[in-house]
């Protein structure tokens, strides 16, 4: 098997720098206010819709990409993919030949590097929130960038999947103003199916930073005979009529950026606010479709 360019543990060996996808200026969808969004790099779910893949895995430095790049912005140097931005034409390419779910597009950043690229934004940003990919995978990068923008006056929150138990991650938790949690189904075996992998972390994750007022929003993506979104959207419904400050986002799956295609219908607005009025006749107070 080949081995990739790092492993997200090894940032939290020193929590230096994180391996960085793309940055995000500014952003209304990510978390209250005009927030900028930084996606790491690096998920453990293999979710079949997932908008996003080429933030999956770390690259493999198997070379495919730099054939087909027309600027000559990617070389193969050591046995190793190099990317030069500055001739990058952001054609993505690299992103479409890639069978590994992966980027040569990506950069290892300090603290003060994403504070720099967040310059021009910072004066006019309410806060930061960290995405992937799945964020915390850099829990102790995450915790220092979480540090450094709350001296400069910003929020951070975290949009995550979660993975990881946020229990067993206190430093990061406590520096965290709030998380964003995508439920994506609650049966363990439709979950299984979607991403490849079980749920009991992630509903633990559910209760337990609902419990410390530590989540901002719930989010669910909408797949019709695909999923059981009646169920998920009931279950997670129960759990949020007891509290009220805590949202809950239902999100219309849509086809573009998904590779391969997945042979699924979008759900239909009718379909929508009828889950919508099923989480409110429960008892969720806020319920928004996106």
């Amino acid at each position: 098997m080949c081995e990739s360019k790092l492993s997200p543990c090894d940032f939290n060996k020193e929590a230096d720098r994180g391996l960085v996808n793309k940055i995000i200026p500014f952003s209304c969808v990510d978390g209250p206010g005009n927030r900028s969004s930084i996606f790491f790099q690096a998920c453990d779910f293999r979710c079949r819709y997932c908008h996003n893949p080429e933030t999956q895995a770390l690259c493999i430095n198997c070379g495919a990409c730099v054939e087909v790049c027309p600027t000559g912005a990617l070389s193969l140097l050591d046995g190793k993919v190099i990317w030069n931005e500055d001739k990058c034409c952001a054609c993505d390419k690299c992103l479409g030949v890639c069978t590994h779910n992966s980027t040569p597009k990506t950069k290892l950043m300090t603290v003060d590097d994403i504070v720099a690229e967040l310059g021009t934004a910072l004066p006019f940003i309410t806060g930061i929130t960290v995405s992937g990919g799945e964020c915390t995978f850099y829990h102790r990068f995450i915790t220092r960038l979480f540090r450094r923008f709350h001296e400069l006056g910003k929020t951070a929150f975290a949009d995550t999947n979660g993975q990881l138990l946020f229990k067993d991650m206190p430093w990061l938790t406590d520096e965290m103003d709030m998380a964003m949690l995508d439920i994506k189904a609650w049966s363990e075996d439709k979950h299984r199916l979607l991403t490849g992998r079980g749920n009991k972390t992630v509903i633990e994750n559910f209760h337990y930073l609902a419990d410390i007022n530590k989540l901002y929003e719930v989010r669910t993506v909408v797949i019709p005979d695909y999923l059981d979104n009646e169920e998920t959207v009931t279950e997670v419904s129960k759990v949020l009529k007891n509290y009220p400050d805590i949202r809950y986002k239902l999100i219309k799956f849509r086809p573009w950026g998904v590779r391969p295609a997945m042979n699924v219908s979008v759900p239909s607005d009718e379909y929508m606010n009828r889950l919508k009025k099923l989480a409110m006749d429960i008892g969720v107070s806020e319920v928004v479709i996106s």
